[in-house]
């Protein structure tokens, strides 16, 4: 079933209703209650430039629990000889800016609109929305983006514009949330490159029964870096 959101109510129906595809609500804005909402409730937006705002709750859910985290001999590689220097929440806007430009093999165009990302900024300026970001010699070359809630990190996009150096910075966010005993990574959707890196698709109904057992008070706000 899909739902019209009322402006003024920031909660949202059961995902559990979403229609096949996976859309459960339509419309509403993305203030930082409603997005935190959202994400609580397993939903996040996802839309076209000039559409209305679409809400989501795909199933199955692609994951990374932490400890199946794994990659290649040759990224470990990568990652050891420092070729890119890797920094956490030092440049957010840029991040998420070369998310929405970088052209991409699959897509035409972006879903990050201009309102999507000031609103994401918003969320990072008030400490759940955080970035990974590679480096060579001083450039900014790759990254990703989240948001983070209790022990859950919601991953959004990542870009790269040399090789491997998104995924260097995904290995550091995997150690960062190793470190500070997070439970998974939300990956949305089911890729070759996470599903090489221990990601897997689980039910909906079952990754909403591990959301429930977060304690959203125990959110690591602020800067990371």
């Amino acid at each position: 079933m899909l739902y019209q959101l009322d402006p003024d109510y920031f909660g949202f129906p059961d995902p559990n209703e979403a229609e096949p595809e996976g859309i459960i609500a339509i419309g509403g804005d993305l203030k930082p209650e409603r997005l935190l909402n959202a994400y609580a409730s397993g939903i996040f937006p996802w839309y076209n430039p000039g559409e209305e705002i679409l809400w989501w709750s795909l199933d199955p859910r692609m994951v990374l629990f932490i400890d199946d985290f794994r990659y290649s001999k040759s990224l470990h590689r990568v990652v050891k000889s420092g070729k890119y220097e890797v920094r956490i929440d030092t440049n957010f806007r840029q991040v998420i800016i070369h998310c929405a430009v970088i052209q991409r093999e699959d897509q035409d165009g972006t879903w990050i609109t201009d309102e999507m990302m000031e609103a994401y900024c918003r969320l990072h300026e008030l400490g759940f929305a955080h970035s990974f970001e590679a480096y060579y010699e001083g450039e900014l070359v790759g990254g990703l983006y989240g948001v983070s809630l209790g022990q859950f990190f919601f991953g959004e996009s990542m870009f790269h514009t040399m090789t491997d150096a998104s995924k260097v910075a995904f290995v550091r966010l995997v150690e960062f949330c190793r470190d500070n005993h997070f439970l998974l990574i939300d990956a949305q959707q089911e890729t070759p490159h996470l599903a090489s890196l221990g990601a897997k698709p689980i039910p909906r109904q079952e990754f909403l029964k591990i959301l429930d057992t977060i304690d959203f008070d125990k959110t690591l706000r602020g800067k990371w870096g």
